[in-house]
């Protein structure tokens, strides 16, 4: 018989082990034959009914009709009206798609957000047609991205919670071209969606649980068997070898000892220069020795969400084989208040020579990024860089929950990558960069220093990474502070980690390779 301490020790083992989240089964078809138990449909005008919708509407006597007038449904894109036992169906879930223009891609994946977040709003399963007959859009497979904003949706983190959640999702989309659909679907989009919820699941990852090298074991393990993928790590000897001090110094306050991740994809033209994301990955912000209030510290769990969007980027482009070179770097550390933390008024060397006084151990990222961004260039010459990090209030101030702060050292390349944001459905918005950022940094007793330099704080925090980024290297700077972690839902984000980059450097990989 077990003893009570151990039975209650295999009982806490058991509340707490991991069930992986399922994805949802998706099948494509060309007819309308199916049984599920759940049909959806689109309406996209109450005045002029079309489609599907006109059918039943038409079986049900003009109950259809009444029945939007009576829920006052105005159509509005992502609007949800939920029937039951009308038209032949058990239950019928109408769903608004109206728009000025054609749908775009995600607009599309945000009708597969609201399908999502009205069907998963219980633990049960969900068996549902989805019927793809009448939307305006210039896509050629829309049931494609609404799958995937489904998908993206589709998601929970309940790790920790002694009752797991239930419930699986099981759809069948009806939609012309069903297999050039699924193959869309199956071969690409669905991999994103798993990049973006892997980049979820390290953000909500309490600090205790998830320390550099945990960080580094989970995404070799996600990726073991990429074709074209090799993974490197830099441990603090290999660092201490190349000068790294501003990473080791963000983590020389911690037991937890800090490490570069390096993940090659080669996919494409062996001659041809890499992109190179890299991305902040503080496992856990205390702020060191400039400690953070109490209030809300318990979010600094997701600091690491930089990083842990370049993650889930390299296993959407491996897992697709992009014909494309891309080098995903992550710099992780924990930062913390021991007695051997790096103090305010240090001095830190640096792998490119440039020493940094430390003015606020708190703006620790850029650090980070600093050796990774140099060690980037001298190693792979990259034809783009870019780097993503959750730095600055100041940016969530600019731009609110909206947008994640855009940098570039000119305007032509923040609009072209702000349409690259566009198209990807996560937003970017530019701020400047002025030569009087940089001189703002100088520092009395070392080359620049990292915090204390006054307004504007996001553009201040891009000049500190700036200064060890090759003026004639074509760079962007996304600070996304303001959009890494909501607390209230949006069509495919259910509140909390968002794994927010994830979307944009894909699309980014897909137009700049």
């Amino acid at each position: 018989m077990l003893k009570p301490i151990s039975f209650c020790l295999l009982l806490c083992l058991v509340s707490f082990a991991h069930k992986v989240q399922s994805s949802p089964t998706v099948t494509f078809v060309g007819d309308n034959v199916s049984s599920s138990p759940i049909t959806v449909a689109f309406v996209d005008n109450i005045e002029e009914l079309d489609g599907f919708v006109t059918e039943l509407d038409s079986l049900s006597d003009g109950k259809i009709t009444k029945l939007l007038a009576l829920n006052e449904f105005s159509a509005a894109a992502n609007e949800v009206l939920h029937l039951q036992m009308v038209a032949g169906k058990t239950h019928l879930l109408l769903v608004g798609s109206q728009q000025d223009d054609k749908l775009t891609a995600p607009e599309l994946q945000d009708l597969g957000g609201a399908i999502a977040a009205a069907l998963r709003s219980t633990e049960k399963d969900v068996d549902a047609s989805i019927i793809i007959d009448n939307l305006d859009t210039a896509e050629a497979y829309p049931a494609a991205h609404i799958a995937y904003g489904y998908h993206l949706r589709d998601y929970f983190f309940d790790k920790y919670k002694a009752v797991k959640r239930g419930g699986n999702s099981t759809l069948e989309f009806i939609t012309p071209n069903p297999e050039m659909a699924k193959n869309l679907y199956e071969n690409d989009l669905r991999y994103i969606a798993e990049g973006v919820h892997l980049a979820r699941d390290l953000a909500w990852e309490p600090g205790k649980s998830l320390y550099p090298v945990e960080f580094v074991d989970r995404v070799k393990e996600k990726l073991k068997g990429k074709k074209n993928l090799k993974v490197r790590v830099l441990d603090v000897n290999d660092m201490e070898k190349l000068n790294m001090g501003a990473i080791l110094g963000v983590g020389q306050g911690s037991i937890h000892e800090p490490r570069l991740l390096i993940v090659e994809y080669m996919g494409g033209d062996k001659d041809k220069a890499p992109i190179a994301l890299a991305g902040k990955g503080v496992t856990f912000d205390t702020g060191g020795i400039s400690l953070k209030p109490n209030a809300n510290m318990w979010q600094m769990k997701s600091d690491l969400s930089g990083a842990a969007a370049v993650a889930g980027t390299m296993y959407a482009i491996a897992s697709r084989q992009e014909a494309a070179n891309v080098v995903g770097l992550m710099p992780l550390a924990e930062n913390m208040p021991a007695e051997d933390a790096i103090r305010p008024g240090d001095a830190l060397d640096t792998m490119k020579g440039t020493t940094i006084e430390i003015i606020s151990t708190d703006a620790e990222g850029r650090l980070l990024l600093s050796d990774a961004v140099y060690y980037a260039q001298k190693e792979y010459q990259p034809a783009l860089l870019l780097n993503i990090a959750t730095l600055t209030g100041s940016a969530v101030r600019a731009l609110s929950f909206e947008y994640a702060a855009l940098i570039t050292r000119d305007i032509e390349t923040s609009v072209e990558v702000m349409g690259i944001g566009k198209r990807s459905g996560e937003h970017v918005w530019p701020l400047p960069l002025h030569p009087n950022h940089f001189d703002q940094i100088a520092s009395d007793i070392a080359d620049i220093k990292n915090s204390g330099a006054g307004n504007p704080g996001a553009s201040i925090g891009a000049a500190v990474i700036g200064t060890f980024v090759d003026e004639d290297q074509p760079w962007i700077h996304l600070d996304i502070a303001g959009v890494d972690w909501l607390e209230a839902d949006r069509p495919t984000v259910p509140r909390g980690a968002q794994g927010w980059g994830v979307r944009f450097m894909d699309q980014l990989v897909r137009e700049k390779k």
